[in-house]
């Protein structure tokens, strides 16, 4: 069974910045996704960015330009550099890993971008 846990949450002013980080504890294989999402109080969980073992990213719109993925397959992690943050950010950020047709989730950690 896979566990995942998040760090790195918090309370930010508008055009600052957080880093978060998910390590995965199991057996992982060469070929595997790892992602995170969001949701915010009211709206529907939203992908914001993806990664594949080879290091192929993707991000939603939103946050393009202002958001970086990366991972560390040596030590089952990714992490999630935020940078010009904006209020609308706001939200419970998730950590996901997925292989063989099967989605694992991490508890969740709280980003908060307030004046």
């Amino acid at each position: 069974q896979v566990q995942l846990v998040e760090s790195g949450g918090g309370l930010v002013q508008p055009g600052g910045s957080l880093r978060l980080s998910c390590a995965a504890s199991g057996t992982f294989f060469s070929h595997y996704f790892m992602g995170w999402y969001r949701q915010a109080p009211g709206k529907q969980r939203e992908l914001v960015a993806r990664i594949t073992s080879g290091g192929s990213t993707n991000y939603a719109d939103s946050v393009k330009g202002r958001f970086t993925i990366s991972r560390n397959n040596a030590k089952n992690s990714v992490y999630l550099q935020m940078n010009s943050l904006e209020v609308e950010d706001t939200a419970v950020y998730y950590c996901n890993v997925r292989q063989f047709g099967n989605d694992y989730w991490g508890q969740g950690t709280q980003v908060t971008v307030s004046s």
